[in-house]
């Protein structure tokens, strides 16, 4: 296995559940994957703070959970994906953030979340 595809297994073991690369500690390949949890549900919970609040000290475990297993695209997208998933699960100031995003912003699950454009009301001259 050259360089490069140990330095791609390590990472997928790290942030998106993949087995962990030979050579490697497991105990301290789940220690590092833990830690970028937590960091990634803090950085989430900094884009989405109602939602986060929402959850209160079961955010980090609950967003963890979550996200074990799936790569990151970044605190927004990682956020919106979560909220979707949760449905009507979604404590409800979650749902009013969740809500105001969708207003503000489209967001179609693949591609990144861009500013919706407003109607306009009145025609320009």
């Amino acid at each position: 296995m050259s360089l490069a595809e140990q330095q791609e297994a390590l990472v997928a073991a790290l942030v998106a559940g993949g087995a962990v690369p030979e050579g490697f500690n497991p105990h301290l390949v789940l220690a590092a994957s833990t830690a970028l949890l937590r960091k990634r549900s803090g950085e989430v919970a900094a884009a989405w703070p109602l939602m986060a609040a929402a959850y209160g000290p079961a955010w980090t475990s609950t967003f963890s959970d979550w996200a074990r297993g799936r790569p990151p695209n970044g605190s927004l997208r990682d956020g919106w994906d979560f909220a979707r998933q949760a449905g009507s699960g979604l404590p409800p100031l979650a749902q009013r953030e969740l809500a105001e995003r969708e207003a503000r912003m489209r967001y179609d699950g693949t591609s990144a979340p861009r500013p919706r454009r407003l109607a306009r009301l009145f025609p320009r001259r």
